[in-house]
């Protein structure tokens, strides 16, 4: 994790029901679509800076902030935060921006949202990366989020910060450096005047816990709506939450149009910043333009 970062544009739209929400934007062409970022639970728009530091400027990208994380309002109704809202304000998002279609990049819960999406307005979708995350989820991983989720923490320092996530999580990411985990803090984390703290709304643990309470279901039916177009399916290799069997189900559901890549030495979810993911994201954005041209012919 040592990449130049580009130069972005903090910029806003609304919620329907009003929260002022952020976005990153990545200036790139406006004559393909934009490469439109969704982090996961308790992650914010500073997890696709990978993203940004290798596509911005041929791509625009917008890394969004989900309401209730980072730099956008938290709801006063927790019970809000779920995906069918989150799509909603990303809808708005692209009407607001004047963006017919964009290629979703979404990271678990970002990828969740990407497949609801897909299910009502497809059309919207140039092509999809779905990082760990599938239309069936594993309750081991399920339960390890449940465990830390809401749970907040005033970290002394960034150093203690990144101490204690790689404490917690160096099992998954058993290759990552100190230098790693202080990027990962940084990014997961905000300072505030009683310490480092994780940079998101405690509030969303009620609803994820009431969400997940119980056996889950299995969705084919919303990922089975990216047919037609370029998806990519990434899998962390130690992942807890998407199965082997499943992601290769996934493949082989959308045969033709879904790459499925494991990235290896990695947990729930990549960090976009490994040499696979990185080639897999090249080739998906190939596929992506290919379709554009062919369209146009």
């Amino acid at each position: 994790m040592g990449e130049v970062m580009p130069s972005w544009t903090d910029r806003y739209w609304y919620s329907p029901e009003g929260l002022r929400l952020h976005y990153r934007d990545y200036e790139g062409p406006r004559d393909k679509p934009p490469i439109l970022c969704i982090p996961g639970l308790t992650r914010n728009a500073r997890d696709f800076e990978p993203v940004a530091a290798r596509y911005a400027g041929e791509w625009r990208v917008i890394a969004v902030d989900l309401r209730g994380r980072g730099e956008s309002d938290p709801d006063p109704d927790p019970s809000r935060y779920a995906p069918r809202f989150y799509v909603a304000d990303l809808l708005k998002l692209l009407d607001q921006e004047g963006i017919a279609d964009a290629v979703f990049f979404g990271t678990s819960l970002g990828g969740i949202c990407t497949m609801l999406l897909a299910s009502t307005d497809a059309d919207r979708i140039a092509g999809a990366m779905l990082n760990d995350i599938g239309p069936v989820i594993d309750q081991e991983g399920i339960d390890r989020i449940g465990s830390y989720v809401g749970r907040d923490a005033d970290f002394p320092s960034w150093e203690a910060a990144a101490a204690a996530l790689a404490e917690r999580n160096r099992d998954k990411f058993p290759n990552w450096t100190d230098q790693d985990w202080a990027t990962f803090a940084r990014r997961l984390c905000r300072e505030a005047s009683d310490g480092i703290r994780f940079d998101y709304d405690m509030s969303i643990a009620a609803n994820f816990r009431a969400a997940t309470e119980g056996p889950q279901g299995a969705n084919w039916h919303l990922y089975e709506s990216l047919a037609g177009r370029p998806v990519l399916i990434l899998r962390g290799e130690l992942s807890d939450l998407l199965s082997q069997e499943i992601a290769d189900e996934m493949a082989a559901a959308l045969k033709g149009d879904a790459e499925l890549v494991v990235v290896p030495a990695a947990g729930h979810a990549p960090n976009l910043e490994e040499p696979e993911a990185i080639a897999a994201m090249d080739r998906l954005l190939e596929r992506v333009m290919a379709r554009e041209v062919e369209a146009e012919v």
